[in-house]
């Protein structure tokens, strides 16, 4: 953009950049009231005309959690579901349930944003990040929900976190900008092949259980070999999963092998998920 000044006008030309160009950060905190609004719009339509309205944050990750100890004590028996000694495991598994809720409800409304906000893309223009990054801080409220529920389970079974509690807001971080990274990616080609909009619930549904949700990876870690645990923290949200129940209970082993490569991938997708979002959405207005 420059701008040309003549005694009596000023002339701006904006000319079209080409090339892969980065996000425009300073541009996005421009605009941070309309990221603002937008999040906000998010959580009304979420709840609005809804008999429980938030209280659906808390139920569906606590009724996953009880199915899945009630089906595993039947198969497996009580008292040897794959969990930590001393933690029940519907603690466990809800303690674990609360992340994958947050990637996977942020995942699912970032990847199809664009789509979705198709007439205010066309109308007006403002950095196109806003709407994805609306969908991912709107799921935070689901999240900051039912983690009080879980504060109270814990304390229900005088459950007490320790030191590495310290360390939970990292865990979360880490799972916001997983689901930004492939949500980046999603609602960039959602908009070119309209098939991207029925893979984002199949991503979800393989990813829950490829990830370690109901099972713990001490357990795997029992069974593979080092490099195969190193390959399996190429998800993302593994080293998360495992991190976040590990700073909340103190139970088990700290994450270690399988959070670097979670780490790494999750930076690896932002990048380019950021780069391919910054390339495609000159075409946006065009295609939705």
């Amino acid at each position: 953009m420059t701008s040309i000044a003549s005694p009596s006008q000023s002339i701006t030309l904006i000319r079209r950049k080409t090339g892969l160009q980065a996000i425009d950060l300073q541009e996005v905190w421009q605009y941070r009231d309309l990221l603002l609004i937008l999040t906000l719009r998010e959580i009304q339509v979420r709840y609005k005309q809804t008999i429980l309205g938030a209280f659906w944050a808390i139920l569906q990750p606590l009724m996953t959690a009880g199915i899945f100890s009630v089906l595993l004590g039947l198969l497996m028996g009580r008292g040897k579901e794959p969990g930590v000694s001393g933690v029940p495991y519907a603690v466990y598994a809800f303690c674990a349930m609360l992340p994958w809720q947050l990637f996977a409800n942020s995942l699912t409304q970032a990847g199809a944003s664009i789509l979705v906000n198709h007439r205010l893309i066309t109308k007006v223009y403002f950095p196109r990040l806003i709407i994805p990054l609306s969908a991912v801080f709107a799921a935070l409220v689901d999240f900051a929900i039912a983690l009080v529920a879980l504060a109270l389970v814990m304390f229900w079974y005088h459950i007490i976190p320790s030191w590495p509690i310290i360390l939970l807001p990292g865990f979360i971080l880490l799972a916001l900008l997983a689901s930004t990274a492939l949500g980046l990616w999603l609602s960039s080609l959602s908009v070119i092949y309209r098939d991207f909009r029925h893979l984002i619930p199949f991503i979800v549904q393989i990813g829950f259980f490829v990830s370690p949700v109901i099972y713990s990876v001490q357990s795997l870690q029992e069974k593979l070999p080092s490099w195969a645990i190193a390959l399996y923290g190429l998800n993302p949200m593994a080293g998360v999963i495992d991190g976040f129940r590990w700073s909340l209970l103190g139970q088990g082993e700290a994450p270690g092998l399988i959070l670097i490569p979670s780490i790494l991938m999750t930076l690896a997708l932002l990048v380019s998920g950021a780069y391919c979002f910054r390339h495609m959405e000159r075409r946006f207005a065009d295609l939705v």
